[in-house]
């Protein structure tokens, strides 16, 4: 597998949009505020032209062709050695017909996002067989002070953190900010739940990392931009470790979701599962009465395939997230609602 060079003081960093775009001038002024903290860090900081291009009627920061040959650009940039997603969004898989993936071969670097990145971190990861980093979008940066989850996960980059364990507190929904430069709310505590698979108290799970945003995933897969079963065979002697979370699939599709992914062959030489926190799940119905929850569909759907399976990790949108390394071989721990996963 191709693993991008680290980062470093002196690099350069782009941040472009390949979903959504920014418009409001808070977040303006937390991404301006971001550059400032990166660069005082000793990296060099630009944006492309679609990230404060704001969203056309399609929810859009510019047209496919123009997304993607922003992203061409930092790819086929020397100086560049990561690109950051500005936002997530929606339809970003419109842009892999037209990515260079031979430029990115040429000059591995790494890309990092999550949400609806979830097309090109696994794209990339699957199909190229170049790690990516799914991860928080470049907002987070702009955070006075950082959170420790911004720090950490720029030291997974740089390859000075191969051990990132649970969060104390978590935010337990999307909520607005009183300060552009705020973090999280963290209202919850973090707790991991090891839902299968536990033994004296403890999971624990080898493999590589693959996964990502369930909603998205469902999207591009079948598709020419799905490389799962031959990464998976490709990989199996290491065994996969899936991490999974969703934006607001519904039990519904969850159940539906779930039931494909085995139907693909998906879950092959799988090591474990790890689901973050889900965002959107509503747990009844319109007239009240109680729906399945989402531990009750993980176990109904897959209970039978006898790997281990922990919920409510630190992974993507309900923050702080951990930084997940596409295609990283990596050992996962969860004991006693802790938990931490290391790359190795």
């Amino acid at each position: 597998m191709i693993f991008p060079k680290y980062i470093k003081p002196g690099d350069t960093i782009a941040v472009t949009a390949p979903s959504h775009g920014i418009d409001k001038e808070d977040d303006k002024m937390r991404f301006m505020h971001g550059k400032e903290q990166l660069e005082a860090k000793g990296y060099n900081v630009y944006f492309t032209d679609n990230v404060f291009a704001g969203s056309d009627r399609f929810g859009r920061s510019s047209s496919a062709k123009d997304k993607a040959a922003q992203f061409n650009a930092c790819v086929k940039d020397p100086a560049v050695t990561a690109i950051f997603s500005a936002s997530g969004g929606d339809f970003l898989a419109e842009i892999l017909p037209y990515i260079d993936v031979e430029a990115l071969k040429e000059n591995p670097k790494w890309f990092q996002g999550y949400s609806d990145n979830t097309s090109l971190c696994y794209y990339l990861a699957t199909k190229a067989d170049i790690s990516t980093a799914y991860g928080a979008n470049f907002s987070d940066f702009g955070m006075d002070p950082w959170e420790l989850s911004v720090s950490r996960g720029l030291g997974v980059l740089e390859g000075k953190v191969k051990v990132q364990e649970s969060f104390e507190t978590y935010q337990d929904g999307l909520w607005g900010r009183d300060d552009i430069f705020g973090g999280y709310a963290k209202d919850k505590p973090v707790c991991w739940r090891n839902v299968l698979g536990e033994k004296d108290g403890k999971i624990e799970m080898t493999g590589r990392i693959l996964g990502g945003c369930l909603d998205v995933l469902m999207n591009i897969s079948g598709t020419r931009y799905d490389g799962t079963l031959e990464f998976i065979d490709k990989y199996k002697d290491d065994g996969i470790i899936w991490f999974l979370e969703s934006f607001d699939l519904h039990f519904e599709q969850m159940m539906e979701s779930l039931w494909k992914m085995k139907e693909m062959g998906w879950f092959n030489h799988t090591s474990g599962i790890i689901f973050g926190r889900q965002l959107f799940y509503p747990e009844e119905r319109y007239d009240g009465a109680p729906l399945p929850t989402y531990e009750d569909v993980i176990k109904e759907r897959l209970e039978e395939l006898n790997v281990p399976i922990i919920m409510d990790a630190d992974i993507g949108h309900k923050g702080p997230q951990f930084v997940m390394i596409e295609g990283a071989l990596a050992k996962v721990e969860s004991e006693g609602g802790r938990g931490k996963v290391a790359y190795i």
